[in-house]
Order: structure tokens, then sequence, then C-alpha cells
């Protein structure tokens, strides 16, 4: 699922975004910052102290060799092994992400669910040739769908088997994978003592503050298909978090007509058709974030609402409405900053 946030550093008088735009400004001795391709979008790592190089590096490399261990279209990594041959023995860190992704799919009563692969690749998601298939073809996938029906067991020496129980089930770790690798990285800059900011496309996850102590300004993008990538709604100010938004703005197909968005329904087997144009969810752990946005994305605004309630002391969220209204929880409305000061802007409680 690809979420997209802008992240701004406000240091001194200067503003730097790191959404899509590269910069070849002087980078002093005690910054660092790496930017690449990964997980099928653009990342930047940005650290700030005296190890701050082989921090970035570390934190690379960590997640350049998940990359190759859960991509669902690497066909060396785990993953695609799994989904060619309905069970793998895999790695340690990817059943780890299978299981947590369990723990999602249970949590939100099926609105998060990596086995919904099948019908993505079926919407032409995967391969770029979209179409809407015949209500008969997606009856006739829906039974591969549900976290229940994968299989884990621990083989006791630091690997697990993993086993679909209905043939012709895949899996794609994408909306976890990118919150997971996040967190990795966080905690590698904790490591090296150093302070930053790491953008994978999207995802952003904070450590520390600013050199002057000041804490870091997020910029969540503005949700219209039309919106340049510096357009944004407002800026929340973070220290050691993540920020994650999910929305159906960037990748999305029109036939008919009707737009079908790439987040899924899976219970429908079909694009969501959420009224909501985005949800941001900041909370302490990018695993914690990512696992969040997409399911109270496919809710509706007041079920998502009651949802975060029901979670307040696990994460914060800024839901746009249809109707462009902002809807900010209460332990982060003293943080965020809307762009417009016009825009309708309601805490919720």
């Amino acid at each position: 699922m690809t979420k997209k946030i802008i992240a701004l550093m406000l240091c001194a008088a200067c503003c730097i975004s790191f959404a899509g735009c590269r910069f070849h400004l002087p980078i002093p001795s005690n910054e660092a910052k790496e930017e690449f391709f990964a997980m099928d979008t653009y990342m930047t790592l940005t650290a700030y102290g005296q190890n701050c190089g082989k921090a970035v590096r570390a934190a690379k490399n960590e997640i350049l060799e998940l990359e190759q261990l859960v991509s669902a279209t690497i066909d060396t990594s785990e993953i695609y092994e799994l989904n060619q041959n309905g069970t793998a023995v895999v790695s340690e860190e990817t059943a780890h992400l299978i299981e947590i992704s369990k723990e999602y799919w249970e949590r939100t009563v099926g609105y998060y669910d990596i086995t919904v692969y099948p019908l993505v690749e079926e919407w032409g998601f995967v391969s770029k040739d979209f179409h809407v298939p015949s209500k008969e073809r997606i009856d006739e996938l829906l039974p591969l769908v549900g976290s229940e029906k994968i299989e884990v067991e621990d083989l006791k020496n630091g690997t697990y088997r993993v086993t679909f129980a209905t043939e012709g089930m895949k899996v794609d770790l994408g909306t976890i994978a990118k919150g997971y690798a996040s967190q990795k990285a966080a905690e590698t800059f904790q490591k090296y003592g150093v302070d930053g900011i790491i953008n994978l496309g999207g995802n952003v996850q904070v450590v520390g503050t600013k050199e002057d102590g000041s804490p870091w300004r997020v910029a969540i993008q503005k949700p219209d298909k039309d919106a340049e990538d510096t357009e944004y709604i407002g800026t929340v100010d973070v220290e050691d978090c993540a920020v994650t938004t999910a929305g159906g703005y960037e990748r999305y197909f029109e036939e008919g007509g009707v737009e079908y968005r790439h987040i899924f329904d899976p219970q429908k087997g079909a694009p969501t058709k959420s009224t909501l144009k985005s949800v941001s969810v900041i909370a302490t752990n990018g695993e914690t974030a990512d696992g969040f946005d997409t399911p109270l994305f496919c809710m509706d605004k007041d079920l998502a609402i009651e949802y975060w309630q029901m979670h307040a002391d696990e994460f914060d969220v800024i839901i746009v409405g249809e109707d462009d209204t902002i809807y900010v929880s209460e332990g982060i409305a003293d943080k965020f900053t809307p762009h417009d000061e016009n825009a309708k802007v309601e805490v919720v409680y």
C-alpha cells in the first residue's frame, strides 16, 4: 500500500521537504543522508550526530536485507517462495511479520488482511493491467482470503514453517513491512546515538529531536489526486514516533466513470469505497502506525473514530473526511497546525 507523507525538517531558516525530491546541498560532517529505492518507493534516511554515517549505512542495509526476505515480487524472497508453493521455511523476521499481521487481522475484525493479495493481482494493481473482474471471478477468489488460514510452526532452530490452509492463497506484507523497517531503522539510529528522520516513501519515523532540541515537524500531504507533492493539509510536531498515512489519492484507475483505489476491502474482494480521503496514524512504534492506518481508512469516519477511541492509549489519528474536515485526536491536537487557517478542524475525544 503506497502511502505518501512529506517530512519537513525546519532547521534555522531553511525548510526541506523529503517527499519525491532530491537535494544537492552541502552536508555538514555531523549530518549523513542516504537516498535509495526499495520496497517499490524512494526512501531517505537522514541522521545527525557523531556516528551519523555509520547509522544511515547500517539502517539502509537492514532495509535492503528485509526487502530481499519479504518482497512478494522478488523471485528469491521467502514470501515469493511461500506464495508459489503454499508452504515455506522462513526466517524469524518473516515469521514475525506474518504473525503480527495475523494479530492486526484479528484486532481489526478482518479490515486488515494480508491474504487479499490474489484479488489485488486480479484487479491489476500488481501488473498494472487494470480492469474490473467479473462478480463470478471475485466470488471464486474470495475463499482464498482470511488470515486465520495461515499456519506458522516454530521449528525450534531459528526458522519457522509457514503453510497456507487453502491452495492458491498468497500474501503481501507491503502494508506492514515499511512500518517494521522504519522501526528497525529508528532503533539502529538510537544504537548509534544519533537523532534523525526516516522517510520510507511516506512512512515517516523520527528519532530524538532537532539539533536545537525542538520537535520534528512532519507535514501531512493534501489527499487529492490533483494536489502537488508540496501541498499539505497541516503539520504535526513529534519526537520519537512514527507518522504513516493511508489514502487512495495516488494509486487508482478509472473504468466506466468509476474510480477504483488500490486499498482493498478484504471482505468484499474489491477496492474500498470508504468516504474518507486519508487517515494518518501517529504512534511510538512504526509497526503500530503502519498496521492501523489501512484498516482505519477502510472504515467510514464514525467507525474509524470509534475504533480510535477504544485504542487511544496506543496511537493518535488525523483523519480527512470527504468534505475536507480534518479530525484530530485529542492527544496531538495541540501539536497539529493546519496549513490553511480557514480549514475546518475538529478535535475528537
